[in-house]
């Protein structure tokens, strides 16, 4: 399997690499980045064949059968369209794009194509996150609420890496798209309830800086997402599964009960990396020539969600 990886120095562009020098039978053959000379280079650094700052290019080559595109939200829905139509299966980093109208354009190529289409809605793959869904496909837990914390100090423009961005980040269709998915995941089905408030917008970003989201399921479940860009202190996202037995926090991919005793993951999945795992299944679906988890099908509840919270915000 060849693939191409777009937007390959940015933060999760790394992250991506390393997760597919894990994985049996995979070569990357291709980096694209908005720097020439610094893609260049750093494909030297890493032994691969060919960097461009031209996804075209990389699309045309005979040596890239899928894409990884790990660029700014604004020109996922673009590149994800792109790729398909250049015959090329893609892994889009979320969200896949940043309007309904947009992500619906998106789905529509993946039909018409025919070929793999996943966006990387990584907490369905973190075993911390696997090891609820697991349970509660099996009937051992039932969800009562879900309780997130999404926290950042970004008041400039820069990325997880510090590094300043060419792009501006949202808390709605980017943070938000992460909790929505994984609640409708977790719940079995879109939200029947919806809403959003935002704090004041940044002035120089356009973008409100702190907001707060409500869902409900069609069991009863709830969910309360708190996002902030003003928060001084540790950053990342923590969530608290609230259940009918038992109360579990996850970190990213490890999990803790609700006295903080850390939960035993070691059988959920064989890697302890969630990006791993969603590359793994992409590549998985590609070989196998079935739809994965996180499709773009799959994922557009998501996206009609968030449009009908943004609606409430207006």
């Amino acid at each position: 399997m060849r693939l191409c990886v777009a937007g390959a120095y940015g933060a999760f562009g790394m992250k991506h690499l390393d997760a597919l020098a894990r994985i049996d039978g995979v070569e990357v053959t291709s980096v694209v980045g908005r720097d020439r000379a610094r893609m260049e280079a750093f494909a030297r650094e890493r032994g691969i064949g060919h960097a461009t700052d031209d996804l075209a290019e990389a699309l045309a080559r005979d040596d890239v059968d899928a894409v990884i595109l790990s660029t700014p939200t604004q020109m996922h829905a673009e590149q994800t369209i792109a790729c398909l139509e250049a015959g090329k299966h893609v892994l889009c980093e979320i969200p896949m794009a940043d309007s309904l109208a947009d992500s619906r354009r998106v789905v529509e190529a993946q039909r018409r194509t025919g070929l793999v289409a996943m966006v990387d809605h990584v907490r369905r793959f973190n075993p911390s996150h696997q090891w609820v869904h697991n349970r509660i496909r099996a009937g051992e837990l039932t969800l009562q609420q879900l309780d997130v914390q999404t926290y950042f100090f970004r008041r400039t423009n820069t990325n997880a890496k510090g590094e300043p961005r060419s792009w501006t980040d949202h808390l709605l269709w980017h943070h938000a798209c992460h909790t929505v998915d994984l609640f409708q995941y977790q719940t079995g089905g879109p939200a029947v309830e919806a809403f959003g408030l935002q704090g004041p917008m940044h002035p120089e970003l356009g973008i409100a800086m702190d907001m707060a989201i409500g869902m409900k399921a069609g069991n009863g479940a709830i969910c309360t997402l708190s996002l902030s860009f003003n928060n001084n202190g540790p950053f990342g996202s923590y969530f608290r599964y609230i259940c009918d037995n038992g109360t579990y926090l996850a970190r990213y991919d490890d999990l803790f009960d609700g006295y903080d005793k850390p939960v035993d993951l070691s059988g959920v999945a064989v890697s302890s990396d969630g990006i791993e795992l969603a590359d793994r299944e992409f590549i998985a679906a590609i070989r196998e020539g079935r739809e994965p988890n996180s499709s773009l099908a799959q994922a557009l509840p998501t996206m009609e969600t968030l449009d009908r919270i943004e609606r409430a915000m207006r």
